[in-house]
């Protein structure tokens, strides 16, 4: 929603601009990162505010370590805001991926270029044009997330985050 958009921009710009704070760790609510974009809103009428793609580029782009605490699921524009962190770590239970392709849509914030960049060619293509859902530990072994746990992933990304 452009509430959530607008809140991790604002979120991401006082961190970086507060000395204080070494390190962003982004995590969803309720066991779940994000499942991306609800499509039925692709057809309303264009409101103002801020885009994902740029969002995650300002992830991108941030000095301090961005670490994704991933839990459930992470889809489509969600796992693009994942790609855009410095690092992931998932719950051995979280599954990743694009499904919208499924539905004749392509990943519209990057993720097309950069889950290639991090993975190669061959996996992303398998990736992107699927839609399949990859469970953690393919994850991990594809080199999507830095680590798998299944103890608390906030608390795991919090201790990556401040050893980094």
């Amino acid at each position: 929603s452009l509430t959530v958009l607008q809140a991790l921009e604002d979120g991401l710009k006082r961190a970086d601009a507060d000395p204080s704070v070494k390190a962003v760790m982004i995590c969803g609510e309720n066991g779940k990162f994000s499942a991306g974009a609800d499509i039925r809103g692709f057809s309303s009428p264009k409101k103002r505010g801020t885009a994902l793609g740029p969002i995650i580029s300002l992830i991108e782009r941030s000095e301090k370590p961005v670490v994704a605490a991933i839990e459930g699921v992470a889809l489509g524009g969600g796992l693009e805001v994942a790609l855009g962190c410095h690092y992931r770590i998932a719950h051995v239970k979280a599954r990743m991926g694009l499904p919208e392709v499924t539905i004749g849509l392509l990943p519209g914030a990057e993720g097309t270029q950069r889950l290639p960049r991090l993975i190669g060619v061959p996996a992303a293509l398998d990736i992107i044009t699927t839609g399949r859902h990859i469970p953690a530990t393919e994850a991990l072994k594809l080199g999507l997330v830095d680590e798998v746990v299944e103890e608390n992933t906030i608390e795991a990304a919090i201790r990556l985050a401040n050893k980094v």
